[in-house]
């Protein structure tokens, strides 16, 4: 959150150190002033004294608003000491309030005390004492003016930079909790749709054929212990201490190309009709296009299984000098996709740089899912 205009710039603990400072300074030129006035002038001089000191604690320990108010009284104190004489050391008073106007009241209040203070010494040096000594106060004044203007100008800086600091920190975050979301969805979302094919299948066969239901069901068991390794990897990433196999310096496996016709095979040992055609060297891709290729075929084939069982789904995978293009087509009747799935594709597809639609195929009436990816990606992956 950016300071106040009528605010000292930075932190409290710094606005609190930055006055028990600068009263510091100014009470001990006000005692000076004291010391070399008092002999002379005992009345003036205390009278002086109690304004400059009076108006100066609430100025600079309170941050009050009315910062020009207080500033004029302890201006006035400091010119009761100071008896138009510009060889009076009380003078630096000023060059100390200066500072502090620009500080915690801000630009504007900086440069009508600044103003006000030229016109002071003008005055002292036209009706009081014509001594060229008044420029160097004058110029002291505004010296000091200009440095607190840099300083309140750096201080905004860094609020400003710390508020850019944890706005990128939600952002990191939220992109952190969506991509994990996406992750999770897809994992579960698949093992799942499998593990209920082949639930399926052995609640079908358990009269007829034992064994095979058996099988149905120990494959639909050791997807489900997959899929909780695998959800336990990704909630692995939501940890603040590092895992184990970070410490380690292993990374959980990231399936890509390779893993395609694993995937194939997981369904149609579930019972699925899915094909696959691959052409064109794939290995000549980068591992982040073989990651999101996958992904994006998983969800696809985990949608036609889930809204169209028992249609035959042909997927073809074709890389080339441009990248590489992807199909999922499903013989069954089209629906109305508008899952998180699908927006779950296009965004893996958008973080490299690619496109990728669903719907209706043109030419029948299955389901299309079509993705287009660059040979080399210019965004950030999503794993």
């Amino acid at each position: 959150m950016l300071a106040k205009p009528d605010m000292f710039p930075g932190p409290a603990s710094q606005a609190r150190l930055a006055g028990r400072l600068g009263l510091t300074a100014f009470v001990a030129l006000v005692a000076v002033g004291i010391a070399t006035r008092l002999g002379r002038d005992p009345l003036q001089t205390a009278v002086g004294a109690g304004l400059a000191v009076a108006a100066a604690v609430p100025l600079f320990l309170c941050r009050p608003r009315l910062v020009l108010v207080l500033a004029a009284v302890a201006t006035a104190g400091v010119v009761l000491l100071g008896n138009a004489d510009s060889h009076s050391i009380a003078w630096f008073a000023l060059v100390v309030l200066a500072g502090w106007c620009v500080l915690s009241g801000g630009v504007a209040v900086g440069i009508a005390y600044w103003f006000g203070t030229v016109l002071l010494f003008g005055a002292e040096w036209l009706w009081a004492l014509r001594d060229p000594g008044w420029a160097p106060w004058t110029a002291g004044v505004t010296v000091s003016v200009l440095a607190a203007l840099l300083i309140r100008h750096e201080f905004v800086l860094v609020e400003r930079l710390r508020a850019a600091q944890v706005g990128l920190a939600e952002r990191t975050r939220a992109e952190e909790r969506t991509r994990i979301a996406r992750e999770l969805h897809d994992v579960i979302a698949h093992s799942l749709t499998v593990a209920l094919l082949h639930v399926t299948s052995a609640r079908l066969a358990v009269e007829h054929d034992p064994a095979d239901a058996a099988r149905a069901l120990a494959e639909a068991e050791r997807l489900g212990r997959q899929s909780l390794t695998e959800v336990r990897v990704t909630m692995g990433l939501l940890r603040e201490t590092p895992s184990e196999d970070a410490a380690t310096g292993v990374a959980p496996p990231v399936p890509g190309f390779d893993d395609l016709p694993a995937l194939i095979d997981q369904l149609r040992r579930a019972g699925a009709d899915v094909s696959l055609t691959v052409r064109g060297d794939l290995k000549a891709l980068p591992e982040t296009a073989g990651t999101t290729v996958y992904r994006i075929v998983q969800e696809a084939l985990t949608n036609a299984t889930r809204h169209a069982l028992g249609s035959p789904v042909a997927v073809r995978v074709a890389a080339a000098d441009g990248g590489v293009e992807v199909y999922v087509d499903s013989a069954g009747p089209p629906g109305n996709g508008s899952g998180m799935g699908l927006a779950n594709m296009a965004e893996r597809a958008r973080a490299l740089g690619g496109t990728c639609t669903a719907g209706a195929d043109p030419s029948g009436s299955g389901w299309l899912v079509h993705a287009s990816l660059p040979a080399r990606p210019d965004r950030s992956p999503l794993r």
